[in-house]
């Protein structure tokens, strides 16, 4: 139970990042803990302000508890093949569930309301349950009313109202809607939670339109996934991960957030904590490589129409013609602050909101986005001339800018450097667009755009190589590891047999690998601007295995993403990173984590046949 400080109640305690599951509709989602509270849910979109977030402040954040009474044993699975949530509860007097789900609609009307519904079932003997809805608006900054009108509780603020029915009977206790129930054998009780307005009236939700709102769902979701084309070894374990995908995409738009949460630390006590609910170029550029290999073209054909309608000009933009991150409705001003109220999971402040690394440069991402285009022209459908002309600017932009320092991939806030993963990803940027000018005979300035890649590639091998170290190096003229060169046979810049590459290869597995792990480098020998210590990377680790796989070290590699399976989470989710006692640590669940996890999956299938 919340208790607001110092009101003598009991104060609730966190519940580790992993030991929650996901829901959502295409717009927001839904943190449900294994205890089943929902500790983390943005009314109406991802990068809305809070409405529950106790995994954030566990006293100030607010939240939906809904449990069976006394003690308890519990277990949390996903309906297969769905991302409908359930978490079971078990007691000496019976078995209960609750089924968490929100509804997907293709009324417009209907996805304002954003429903958000919670189904009480007893499959045996006889359960108590209690419910405590606890809002607290604005990242609990916000103060509301609570009153009910017709069997509805609704929760008032300035900015949002909510509204909550249910099959039992609800009491006001303050601020807070609460119920005591008891149920029996075969009884169910529903609770449903939607945002209210002058257009969306408060509606309730009877058992049977629960019920049938619960097959709409379900049957929404495996005619998503009926259409992947992945047959291989890990099937569950990819399913998961592009069920998590799209949830993490934001229908009206096409745009892919990183991560759908705000702030959860990647170190303890840290203050490497960032808002991951907006689009980053480079995720969601990788995220359409991960669709496209999975038969999801139309994902990535919205994701195309979102970038296309960002792309600029790039004059006079520190940027270029891309910011590295927009809003979920491309909007490019995402100012960061901190919200001092709000305690930080486990005391790991500062809380954030906004990114303010929107701002710098990232040359990457021009790579990135680039050879997705070029998977997508190649996989789905021809790119239209509009879109080559757009790819063209892009490049010719890339041309002029490669050879300038940047933030690079990691995002330091330690001062720009030659990180050799931009050069690499420009070169990607060029050398994609001269396959696709060949391929379809498209118009292009070929030889100026072949000289440069050619300059690139040569920059590299000579200043990305460390002759000491026998490896490529983070930046030019160092002497630092930086697993993100892991990508250099990945991208086809090098064979993935080559003497330098094989001596990188064991270079990184000496330094930054341990039993599978990859740290993406170490920020001891290479400060990144930020105190604190961080946990390995996930998708290094995947890239770790891919590039195993590529050297023809398949054995070590499936070993090493067997391993990695096991950092799952019980549903098969992952955060961004892992920490040394192999706990989830980051914003959860993380996009790159699980496209990654696709990626080496299908690399490691086809290699083992």
């Amino acid at each position: 139970m919340v208790g607001t400080p110092g009101d003598g109640t009991e104060r609730r305690r966190y519940l580790p990042i992993a030991e929650h599951g996901l829901i959502g509709d295409l717009r927001s989602v839904a943190l449900v803990g294994t205890d089943g509270t929902i500790d983390w849910y943005c009314c109406p979109s991802f990068d809305a302000p809070s409405v529950f977030a106790t995994v954030l402040d566990a006293d100030r954040g607010g939240c939906f508890e809904l449990a069976a009474g006394g003690a308890a044993r519990t277990k949390q699975f996903y309906f297969p093949d769905t991302n409908v949530l359930i978490t079971r509860f078990y007691t000496e007097d019976g078995v209960g569930e609750v089924q968490d789900f929100m509804p997907v609609s293709e009324d417009s009307a209907e996805s304002e309301r954003h429903r958000l519904i919670r189904r009480v079932l007893c499959v045996r003997g006889s359960l108590p349950f209690r419910a405590r809805v606890a809002p607290r608006f604005e990242y609990g900054g916000q103060p509301h009313t609570l009153r009910l009108v017709d069997d509805v509780a609704l929760f008032e603020s300035v900015s949002l109202s909510l509204g909550l029915t249910a099959t039992v009977p609800l009491e006001v206790d303050g601020a807070d809607a609460r119920a005591d129930f008891k149920l029996s054998e075969g009884e169910t009780a529903v609770f449903a939670l939607d945002q209210v307005s002058g257009e969306v009236a408060p509606r309730r939700c009877p058992i049977a339109e629960a019920e049938e709102q619960f097959g709409q769902t379900v049957a929404y979701w495996r005619r998503w996934l009926s259409a992947s084309k992945y047959r291989g070894r890990w099937r569950e374990m990819v399913h998961r991960s592009a069920l998590t995908l799209k949830l993490l995409t934001y229908a009206p738009t096409g745009a892919i957030v990183a991560a759908p949460t705000t702030s959860l630390p990647e170190h303890l006590g840290g203050e490497r904590n960032w808002d991951y609910r907006y689009v980053w170029v480079r995720d969601a550029a990788f995220c359409v490589y991960a669709m496209l290999r999975l038969g999801f073209t139309s994902e990535a054909a919205q994701f195309m129409r979102f970038v296309t309608r960002h792309i600029s000009s790039g004059d006079g933009k520190p940027s270029g013609p891309l910011q590295i991150m927009y809003g979920i409705d491309g909007r490019t001003e995402l100012p960061e602050r901190e919200l001092p109220h709000l305690e930080g999971h486990e005391g790991s402040a500062p809380v954030r909101v906004g990114n303010a690394a929107a701002e710098q440069l990232q040359l990457d991402i021009y790579g990135a986005l680039i050879d997705s285009i070029y998977l997508y022209d190649k996989w789905a459908e021809p790119i239209s001339s509009d879109q080559w002309d757009d790819v063209c600017a892009l490049v010719d932009w890339v041309c002029e800018h490669w050879d300038q320092p940047d933030e690079g991939i990691w995002e330091t806030r330690g001062g720009r450097k030659n990180f050799l993963y931009s050069r690499l990803m420009c070169w990607v940027a060029i050398e994609r667009a001269v396959r696709m000018a060949n391929r379809r005979g498209l118009p292009a300035d070929l030889p100026r755009w072949q000289t440069c890649r050619d300059t690139i590639y040569r920059r590299i091998m000579c200043r990305g190589w460390c002759e000491s170290r026998g490896a490529f190096v983070q930046h030019e003229d160092c002497e630092v590891l930086d697993a993100a060169v892991l990508m250099m046979p990945l991208a086809k810049f090098i064979a993935p047999t080559d003497p330098k590459w094989l001596s990188t290869l064991d270079a990184l597995t000496e330094e930054l690998v341990s039993d599978s792990l990859v740290y993406r480098y170490d920020p001891r020998i290479s400060p990144d601007g930020l105190r604190g210590d961080e946990g390995t990377f996930s998708i290094c680790s995947f890239w770790y295995v891919e590039a195993m796989v590529r050297a023809g070290r398949v054995e070590e590699a499936q070993l090493a993403f067997e391993k990695m399976l096991t950092y799952a989470n019980h549903l098969g989710l992952y955060a961004e990173e892992i920490s040394h006692s192999g706990q989830q640590q980051g914003n959860f669940p993380q996009a790159f984590t699980h496209l990654s996890l696709i990626s080496a999956a299908f690399n490691l299938d086809r290699a083992l046949g």
